[in-house]
């Protein structure tokens, strides 16, 4: 092996191992988000009297916390509100503690999973329709999280999507390429 292969490959190794220990980095301080997250959480079930198992994990680039229980309904509250704002809260949580903005995700007894497959399908059935016909489709009002999941199904079907209107009546627009 040469000089240059050599030096090539110690060079590649170490930016390999970097990309480790800045991945690595990047999980403990999620974890950490949601150690904080998790101890507001409970403080919050505790205060309102209410029994609930927290359930921590990073999803991707975020921090997730999940509360499941018996009835905690009133947690989630009409097409999710209460859910939205306790998440809000708690990302302010983290940033009083941390200093930096999170991006965790909150979901209570399961809401957000349903309602992500809820929203597979509506994607689905959008970009079926646009495909059919080659107009766009506007969907319904949707909230930040909501709209998200739509535009990530529609990119992944080769499909474009952008969001119009002004909250609380922002929604997606499924087009053709």
């Amino acid at each position: 092996m040469s000089e240059k292969t050599v030096e090539t490959t110690q060079v590649e190794q170490e930016l390999g191992a970097t990309e480790t220990e800045e991945r690595s980095s990047k999980i403990q301080r999620l974890e950490a988000e949601g150690d904080i997250a998790a101890d507001y959480l409970e403080e919050l079930l505790d205060i309102a009297d209410l029994d609930g198992d927290l359930d921590m994990d990073v999803e991707g680039d975020r921090a997730a916390v999940s509360i499941v229980g018996a009835d905690l309904s009133q947690l989630v509250g009409r097409d999710g509100e209460v859910l939205e704002a306790l998440q809000e809260l708690t990302r302010l949580a983290v940033y009083r503690e941390t200093g930096e903005r999170s991006r965790l995700m909150l979901d209570i007894s399961g809401f957000r999973a349903q309602r992500k497959a809820e929203l597979l399908e509506i994607a689905s059935e959008a970009i079926a329709k646009v495909k059919e016909t080659g107009a766009p489709v506007s969907l319904a009002p949707m909230s930040p999280f909501e709209r998200k999941v739509v535009h990530d199904a529609v990119a992944a079907a080769g499909l474009t999507s952008s969001s119009d209107g002004v909250e609380p009546r922002r929604h997606v627009v499924v087009e053709p390429v």
